[in-house]
């Protein structure tokens, strides 16, 4: 039988190796500046830091974007749109921006229009047969766990009833349509 070695605890981290660590997170994964933040942070208190100065991962984070490598912006607008084509409503992309660390104004750039957040709503009752895209007119208690799980994805209230109880489906796309002509208005 032989020992089994005891694994030594990874060497405290200097400014050289917190920034490659930063680096190598924003080459490998699309990030905010906040979620850069929280990841330098995190490993700070699991490795410890042996620098001359404290370390300053906000300041990473900062001088990041400034040099384009990290894009709120870009990442607000894309995740936005992933989740609206996956059929999640405003509430949805709201708390998944607020928890990549998004700033308000931002969040209100990528929130979607009237037309987006239709269509989205209709991709979410098409892809799990709500209201007139299932194979037959949902009962009461059918009716309200649809419109339960349109909620939970985001969509508000208005916007459930409104595809649940469509008649068929093309008054469900004449309701998507009907935005069309309200975001041209505005």
């Amino acid at each position: 039988m032989h020992e089994r070695r005891k694994r030594r605890p990874p060497k405290p981290l200097d400014a050289a190796r917190l920034e490659e660590l930063a680096l190598a997170y924003v080459a490998r994964f699309a990030t905010t500046t906040g979620k850069l933040e929280a990841y330098l942070a995190r490993k700070l208190r699991e490795r410890g830091w042996d620098g001359e100065r404290p370390a300053e991962p906000g300041a990473i984070a900062a001088r990041f974007a400034e040099l384009g490598y990290v894009d709120d912006e870009a990442y607000a607008r894309a995740r936005a749109g992933g989740l609206l084509r996956s059929g999640y409503g405003t509430r949805r992309i709201e708390q998944a921006l607020r928890g990549a660390g998004i700033d308000e104004a931002l969040r209100d750039r990528a929130r979607p229009r009237e037309r987006a957040r239709r269509e989205a709503a209709l991709t979410l009752a098409r892809k799990r047969r709500f209201g007139p895209f299932g194979p037959e007119k949902p009962d009461r208690e059918r009716r309200e766990k649809q419109m339960a799980a349109m909620i939970r994805a985001g969509h508000g209230f208005d916007e459930a009833r409104a595809l649940v109880d469509a008649e068929s489906v093309e008054d469900a796309e004449q309701w998507v349509a009907d935005a069309a002509a309200e975001d041209e208005d505005r």
